[in-house]
């Protein structure tokens, strides 16, 4: 498109330089070389009357607007706005932009509105147009983020109050098991330190474990056993009372972010048995129900979002970036993406592996070529993303028959592996190399997303 027709398409352009509480802005009419420098309140009231006058002084014409964010406050508003057109730049890109032209560093709102301003302008061509989500989609990502960060804050959590035991009281580690149980937050509140667990009868221990569904008489008796005997780590006064304090300030937090996760996922079901495309991820292998939706999340209802698949794995992170100088060239994954979507695929791959023969045949392949584990798992994700991605765009679930087939016919390499690791024949051997693969992804995100893979291994824990 020529200069002169994009000039015509906006009666304005504006860039934005966006804060807390105020916004530096700068604009430039149509037409004009003149810029305009203001500031603008983070208040609903002053962004509505200045997007009022900016509609009633360009006569409703479109008007374009650089700012350094897809997401936030006061993109939420404006995205309101039919007459506004959004160009989000990356702030890693306005900094070497800013170092470009300004070798000093000096950096202020003001001039990063104006070099926002600049590089809409200089270089429009080479941004998107940022388009909202539907609003299904976004709830459901506000949903499954929401729920991640409450994972990683209660992991946090546990990991405080582990040390914390381990300062003053390591033996409650082996009686009550996992941290976020109610057992655990129960048998701690109730015998914060050795002291007062050893004052309690046999009885009440065992009437106590088998109230909490803990119905192993062998492990019960072996743990009373363990109390009975049990030396104190240390009874200096100072740190038993200080840590039973921490440790009775920490369960409570604990209590409330398990509970919180639970009504997250039932919010994201909900939504999720809603969501259009649903089928879609309910066909996927080894997708549970913490990875459904976040797969559903990362692709969108927008067909047009992706024209390939190459632009999904770029997108994602997946596909590594190949650096060339010269005779060298150096391989290293994407440093640039977002996170989350790129560890919902790599969590997925993961998850695939007993539920799909020929994932499990790919990933040994990319282990027999000593390619790390987690190097292996996203080259099985790489593969996922253009199965995906062509289910996506053509609205057809996946089918794992018939991509067997597919992979026969073309001659795949590793077809020939695949009969040795079916999911429905796997030795024990490799039901536990398979487990450990999956261990260290559901440690991050509460053991759910390998969906009932991962609760039937965690059936045979139940007595314990």
């Amino acid at each position: 498109m020529k200069k002169e027709a994009i000039e015509a398409e906006f009666g304005a352009w504006v860039g934005i330089d966006w804060a807390d509480e105020k916004h530096a802005v700068c604009l430039r009419p149509e037409g004009s070389e003149e810029i305009e420098y203001f500031e603008l309140k983070q208040e609903p009231e002053a962004i509505v009357d200045w997007i009022h006058g900016l509609r009633s002084r360009f006569g409703g014409r479109k008007i374009a607007i650089a700012l350094e964010q897809s997401r936030g406050a006061l993109i939420y508003m404006l995205m309101n706005f039919d007459f506004l057109t959004f160009f989000p730049i990356n702030p890693k890109t306005m900094k070497m932009y800013r170092e470009a032209l300004r070798s000093s560093g000096a950096k202020d709102d003001p001039s990063d509105a104006e070099l926002l301003l600049d590089f809409l302008q200089t270089h429009r061509k080479h941004l998107r147009v940022w388009k909202p989500e539907e609003p299904q989609t976004r709830k459901l990502r506000m949903l499954v983020e929401g729920r991640r960060k409450l994972v990683n804050n209660s992991s946090s959590v546990c990991l405080r109050i582990e040390q914390l035991l381990k300062y003053y009281y390591p033996q409650a580690l082996n009686w009550v098991g996992d941290l976020k149980s109610p057992l655990a937050c129960d048998f701690l509140m109730k015998w914060p330190s050795l002291e007062t667990v050893k004052k309690a009868k046999p009885v009440q221990l065992r009437k106590f474990y088998w109230k909490h569904n803990c119905r192993n008489n062998e492990l019960i008796e072996q743990r009373i056993s363990e109390v009975s005997r049990a030396i104190p780590l240390t009874e200096d006064e100072a740190i038993v009372s200080s840590s039973v304090l921490m440790l009775q300030a920490l369960i409570p937090v604990i209590r409330e972010l398990t509970a919180a996760i639970e009504r997250f996922e039932r919010q994201i079901q909900e939504c999720f048995q809603e969501y259009p495309d649903r089928f879609l991820y309910e066909s996927l292998p080894g997708a549970g129900a913490a990875l459904q939706p976040r797969l559903a999340v990362a692709m969108g209802m927008d067909r047009d979002r992706f024209q390939s698949s190459v632009e999904l794995q770029q997108f994602s992170g997946i596909a590594p970036v190949t650096v060339k100088s010269g005779k060298n060239s150096w391989v290293h994954w994407r440093w640039a993406c977002p996170k989350f979507v790129r560890q919902s695929f790599h969590e997925f791959a993961g998850c695939s592996l007993v539920k799909s023969s020929w994932a499990k045949a790919y990933y040994d392949q990319m282990r027999a070529k000593n390619k790390g584990h987690h190097a292996a798992l996203r080259a099985v994700a790489f593969k996922w993303q253009r199965i995906i991605f062509r289910c996506w765009k053509d609205g057809k679930p996946y089918d794992e028959n018939q991509y067997l087939k597919v992979l026969q016919r073309r001659g795949s390499p590793f077809m020939s592996l695949v009969h040795l690791t079916e999911p429905a024949s796997l030795s024990q051997s490799s039901w536990k190399g398979a487990g450990s693969i999956i261990a260290q992804l559901v440690q991050s995100s509460s053991g759910k997303q390998c969906g009932k893979i991962e609760n039937a291994k965690t059936q045979s824990r139940k007595t314990t």
